[in-house]
């Protein structure tokens, strides 16, 4: 029977995420490390919103573009946080978590053979939205020598006369890696030349640790060619609630709007009820997750280096990406046997693109119990493959 699948989506391989949590799921006295998911719950004062949202009989749905408090609340907290200010009603859109925004701006700018620069390590999903658009992701490596920062100079040898954007997210998932002011100005410097837009995927923008996260589309000369992702999930421990946002000049906004009206008719109403209190009254609840976080990945990267599996120290979001190379095993392998033998499911670092190849993410969004019995049981395997 001949297949009724498309090309498009056969050539795309399953999430590298999905295997490992899923094995791990059907295992006694499993600790997972492996989806980034905050293990802290909602704040109360988000959950109180939602409730009352709903207790109010808001259960319809808002605007296509998503509740004007919420983007009011929102375009205030980019200006306070990031000086770069949208407007409300033209330039931001209320979106299904971070993934949809994603998928919604690729369909909206990118054409059947634009070429869609992606720097890696990356998100799973950031080759398969491009490819999903009818786009072609050229990937540029980072690398541990360069804090897993993307060059100017990687750039500029990917840039040819189909390319059409760039689209980076730091602070990174898998790695941690935050980018510095000298290399951000460096991927706008190659935007400007080129006319490219940028796609800056900012979703962890607060969960930084010692250093200044700084919002791309800030930069001189950039707000209006830069197509600014971000989301709730992370920051405000609200993975479930799925509210996500993207911000972009009027004129692409509008464009992805377009896409947003004919795939989702509005993000959920409860949902961006407890967003805006989020942005309103939550800000003490995101430092204390901030600190809480900072606490176990100085646990996390210390315990990964005394056990011999040499690790970047992450700057940012809740990953660590330590160098597995040293056991003689795959980075597949890696995981597969620590998860078999000592029941701790991590991620290979090949899920997030082949210069990760020779690492695992660990997610330390878990309790400081669960990291350190994780780390006694790693350390027991890796001295078994000495």
């Amino acid at each position: 029977m001949q297949t009724s699948l498309s090309r498009r989506v056969q050539s795309i391989p399953p999430s590298g995420l999905r295997k490992y949590f899923d094995i791990a799921a059907t295992m006694p006295d499993v600790i997972s490390l492996s989806i980034g998911e905050p293990d802290f719950v909602t704040p109360d004062a988000i959950r109180r919103a939602g409730i009352q949202s709903i207790e109010r009989g808001e259960t319809k749905y808002t605007s296509n573009s998503g509740t004007l408090e919420l983007r009011r609340a929102l375009s205030d907290h980019l200006a306070r946080h990031y000086n770069v200010r949208y407007d409300p009603e033209e330039e931001i859109l209320i979106t299904v978590g971070v993934s949809e925004a994603l998928h919604g701006a690729m369909l909206a700018t990118i054409d059947p053979g634009d070429e869609v620069i992606v720097a890696e390590p990356c998100f799973v999903a950031y080759k398969p939205s491009v490819v999903f658009a009818g786009g072609t992701p050229v990937v540029v490596a980072t690398c541990v020598e360069d804090d897993f920062q993307v060059t100017g100079a990687a750039l500029e040898r990917a840039i040819t006369p189909r390319t059409k954007a760039i689209l980076i997210g730091y602070p990174n998932n898998p790695t941690g890696a935050v980018m510095s002011r000298e290399r951000l100005l460096d991927v706008a410097r190659i935007a400007e030349k080129h006319n490219l837009l940028v796609f800056s995927d900012e979703i962890y923008d607060r969960l930084v640790y010692g250093v200044e996260h700084l919002c791309f589309a800030a930069l001189p000369e950039m707000r209006d060619r830069t197509i600014l992702l971000g989301g709730f999930s992370k920051d405000y421990a609200m993975t479930g609630w799925r509210i996500g946002y993207v911000c972009a000049h009027a004129e692409i906004l509008g464009a992805i709007h377009k896409v947003h009206q004919y795939i989702i008719m509005s993000a959920p109403t409860m949902g961006q009820a407890g967003a805006r209190e989020g942005l309103v009254r939550a800000e003490a609840n995101v430092q204390e997750m901030i600190r809480s976080y900072d606490q176990r990945r100085q646990v996390v990267v210390s315990g990964l280096n005394a056990i011999g599996l040499t690790t970047f120290t992450p700057r940012g979001a809740f990953y660590a990406f330590p160098d597995i190379r040293r056991t003689g095993l795959t980075s597949d392998q890696f995981c597969e046997k620590l998860l078999m033998e000592e029941h701790v499911a991590v991620v290979p670092g090949s899920a997030f693109g082949a210069c990760g190849e020779g690492f695992a993410r660990l997610c330390y969004a878990a309790s400081m119990a669960n990291i350190e019995e994780a780390l006694t049981r790693m350390e027991r395997f890796v001295k078994r493959q000495r």
